[in-house]
């Protein structure tokens, strides 16, 4: 998107960063040698362009105006990815708003979705489809399943998700030099330093040790998950990112699926019917995120992060669900796990009872499959979490460029 006309203002708070870089550079130059104070100081000046890029790029309002959106997750904001690469997503997914199968678990839109409507992008394609994708303003690539770490339900982890991003990059970047004609449905180059960079995983890394482990077992592997995540983001920030919209983990005891194959009912049981075991060691990955966010400002200090509570948001609507219109939030719409247990989009014949077949009214419900949200519930959260009401700093997705 184009700046306003002689627009040049940047923001303030960044450029104290960089004026603190550039006094310690300065304070120490007796102590270095010369050829590292020189690359300091190239990389600061390459920074501060960046920089006012950026405060071009922001409309006088506050808006930064994004020119695109760079997804990375699991199920939670997968737009297609498992449909591309291992198995079509079946309807009745996606028919609510999409009125087909559009490769997401949910009967229409996801948050990732409602964030794309908010900053005025296209839909993310996803990196893994290869048929009618337009990357000219961002990519997802978030897969159902995947997990930060490796080695659970996804071959897809977080370190592939970067690695084919890298990729991803490094070959926009090479067609646009080699002046290709197949670049007008990627991003330019310029586009990657002023993008936005979402980050919506972990569940997945819980649900795998809750699944093979104890609850000891998984409160214990958080400091090395939360590692790898760090990991992962000083990576990406190397490669140019600098706007990252981080999603904290949602309350893994009130999914449906949860509540009813955990064993440790009734006694463990909150007011709302959740899972207290497993929702505490999801708050608890949520306050070590917390930390490793701030610890991620102070590390790179060029770097803006948006901290935002989705833990809140779910937990919220499930716990007003009648308040919001909605049926009881443990009741889901396609699919079983009563009686029967088979996957939505399936359905099955058991002694005369048909299994599978889905709700007539999904507006109605908060669960879509038992593990998943409907579009209606995403309607409700995504309001919360774009406005900026749950989020550190309380910054609105359009000003997330402004530390």
């Amino acid at each position: 998107m184009e700046a306003d006309s002689g627009h040049e203002s940047v923001s303030l708070c960044t450029l104290d960063k960089l004026q603190t870089l550039l006094s310690q550079s300065l304070k120490y130059h007796f102590i270095v040698d010369k050829s590292k104070l020189i690359m300091d100081l190239v990389r600061l000046l390459f920074a501060l362009l960046a920089i006012l890029a950026l405060g071009v790029n922001a409309g006088g309002s506050g808006s930064c105006r994004f020119p695109a959106i760079y997804n990375f997750g699991d199920s939670n904001s997968d737009t297609g990815a498992i449909s591309a690469a291992i198995a079509e997503v079946p309807p009745p997914n996606g028919e609510s708003f999409f009125g087909h199968s559009s490769g997401r678990f949910c009967d229409g839109r996801l948050i990732i979705d409602f964030i794309a409507e908010k900053l005025k992008l296209p839909y993310l394609s996803p990196y893994l489809d290869s048929v009618g994708t337009n990357f000219r303003h961002g990519a997802n690539f978030a897969t159902g399943g995947s997990s930060i770490r490796p080695g659970g339900y996804s071959p897809f982890h977080l370190g592939i998700q970067l690695s084919q991003f890298i990729r991803f990059k490094s070959q926009s970047i090479a067609l646009y030099k080699q002046q290709s004609p197949d670049t007008q449905r990627l991003p330019r180059p310029e586009d990657f330093s002023k993008a936005l960079y979402t980050i919506d995983i972990g569940q997945n890394d819980l649900a795998y040790g809750f699944q093979h482990g104890t609850i000891e077992q998984v409160r214990a592997s958080i400091p090395d998950i939360l590692s790898q995540l760090d990991q992962a983001i000083n990576k990406l920030y190397k490669e140019g990112a600098r706007f990252f919209w981080v999603h904290n983990t949602g309350p893994h005891g009130c999914l449906p699926y949860n509540v009813i194959y955990d064993k440790s009912k009734p006694g463990n049981l909150d007011k709302s019917g959740c899972v207290k075991p497993t929702n505490e060691v999801a708050q608890e990955f949520n306050r070590q995120l917390k930390n490793s966010v701030s610890h991620l400002r102070k590390q790179l200090p060029l770097a803006v992060f948006t901290y935002v509570d989705v833990y809140s948001a779910k937990y919220t609507v499930i716990s007003k669900a009648k308040n919001e219109g909605f049926v009881d939030p443990f009741d889901f719409c396609c699919g079983s796990y009563r009686g029967y247990h088979i996957d939505c989009g399936k359905k099955a014949i058991v002694n005369g009872t048909v299994y599978g077949n889905p709700c007539h009214n999904p507006s109605k419900h908060i669960s879509w499959d038992g593990i998943h949200y409907s579009q209606a519930a995403n309607i409700l959260l995504a309001n919360q979490i774009i406005n900026g009401l749950l989020s550190d700093p309380p910054v609105s997705i359009t000003e997330a460029c402004h530390g």
